[in-house]
């Protein structure tokens, strides 16, 4: 009758430091026993990833289940390092982010972007999983599940807010507020990243992340603005004394991100060149406001600043003055170009808000800013920009592909708009 072994969490007590006499074992399996319960038990002997000689083992329900997983062990010994205590998915994703997606590496928009999509996705659906036992099928699992999860309901949105404002939820009443695709392909796409380093650090030998399938969300283009429906929004900024319309010029003339204009330091003009020294962006990371140097050095760029650019900035620094002196003891000075009306730096979120106001004053049709870059070519023609300075400001590495975009409109029509709005703007 085979003895009865209680285990410990590293091993099978009554193993520790005893020779395998072979009794109940099949030929060749050598470490394999009966354990307890009627199941069984098998170690292999692993190299860690420290460089440590270490007992590695499995269990399984019967000898031949046992067997098929002591095989694999030993195939996976003999390939490298193996991990002898591999921690759940939740606690090394909380050492990922901690120790590996963080500064300088990651950008900090990037590491606050990652741990959201851990915290509210990842996690609820696979944390408790231990990272050598997630499958491919656990993963494809939980991606059917996100989609088909109300995330009101997930993160107790509703629930937060004051009893009497309830509306949805909380109360029984269901809004079905499902993660976008463009969501969930992110969160997949955190998943694998995170696997991907389970792999380098010798946790894990495969990434079943990446045996799934996720298909690509289709981008959906708005269509920029006409030249029509630029002039009409630049002339409405500029004539009610917006303090954003040398922002709004520069989004539109020299297609500048909306980060890359609201960062750029008063010192980044330089007059007697008439350039800009792309270099550096404003963003809001969580409830703070970063001003950091531009993601990849191709993003940095001096860009040559059309006349339009130039009148746009004398009209700016005239009415700044203005607002300065009218701000008095509440004026802070800052080294920021584009400022609020008291001096300070603009949040992203407040330039949105502005843009869209100023839409709906001008009377034209509501479109994100960072689709305003789709209309920069355009304008550039508008303004007889030379096409290698277009090149140079629309950061195209061939002169081909700016003059495919540059040249696109050829009618009379649209000639004509384009006089009209070079004309529009000389002060």
């Amino acid at each position: 009758m085979p003895r009865t072994a209680i285990a410990t969490p590293e091993e099978p007590e009554g193993r520790k430091g005893r020779k395998s006499r072979g009794r109940g074992r099949a030929n060749g399996e050598g470490s394999i026993f009966p354990y307890r319960n009627g199941t069984y038990a098998a170690y292999v002997w692993v190299t860690t990833p420290a460089g440590d000689r270490k007992r590695r083992w499995v269990y399984g329900k019967d000898r031949a289940e046992t067997h098929e997983k002591w095989l694999k062990l030993h195939a996976e010994a003999s390939k490298g390092p193996v991990a002898t205590k591999v921690p759940t998915l939740v606690d090394y994703l909380s050492y990922w982010l901690e120790e590996v997606v963080v500064p300088p590496d990651f950008a900090p928009l990037t590491c606050s972007t990652y741990e959201t999509l851990v915290r509210l996705y990842i996690v609820p659906g696979l944390g408790k999983k231990r990272l050598d036992k997630l499958t491919v099928r656990d993963v494809r699992t939980w991606l059917n599940a996100t989609r088909k999860t109300c995330q009101c309901c997930a993160q107790g949105k509703d629930a937060r807010r004051d009893e009497k404002k309830r509306r949805c939820c909380a109360v029984g009443k269901c809004c079905q507020r499902f993660a976008s695709e463009r969501t969930i392909r992110d969160a997949w796409t955190v998943l694998r990243s995170a696997l991907s380093n389970a792999i380098r650090e010798e946790l894990i030998s495969k990434n079943v992340a990446a045996l799934v399938r996720v298909s690509k969300p289709r981008s959906r283009k708005n269509k920029p603005w006409t030249v029509e429906e630029a002039r009409q929004f630049l002339e409405s900024a500029r004539d009610s004394g917006d303090p954003l319309y040398l922002a709004y010029v520069l989004v539109l003339i020299l297609g500048l991100r909306k980060g890359e204009v609201l960062g750029a330091p008063k010192d980044a003009i330089d007059r007697d060149a008439a350039e800009l020294d792309v270099s550096w962006q404003l963003q809001r990371v969580r409830r703070e406001l970063l001003h950091r140097e531009t993601k990849t050095e191709a993003s940095d760029a001096k860009l040559p600043l059309p006349a339009i650019c130039m009148a746009a900035l004398d009209v700016h620094e005239a009415r700044q003055k203005q607002r300065k002196k009218a701000a008095g003891d509440a004026w802070t000075e800052t080294k920021f170009l584009i400022t609020t009306r008291y001096g300070t730096p603009v949040d992203p979120r407040n330039f949105n808000r502005e843009f869209v106001k100023r839409c709906r004053k001008a009377g034209v049709r509501l479109i994100k800013v960072h689709d305003t870059r789709a209309t920069c070519a355009t304008l550039l023609a508008a303004l007889d920009i030379h096409p290698r300075v277009a090149m140079r400001i629309l950061r195209h590495a061939q002169i081909d592909v700016t003059m495919e975009v540059y040249t696109q409109a050829t009618d009379e029509k649209t000639v004509e708009a384009l006089k009209r709005l070079g004309d529009a703007f000389k002060l």
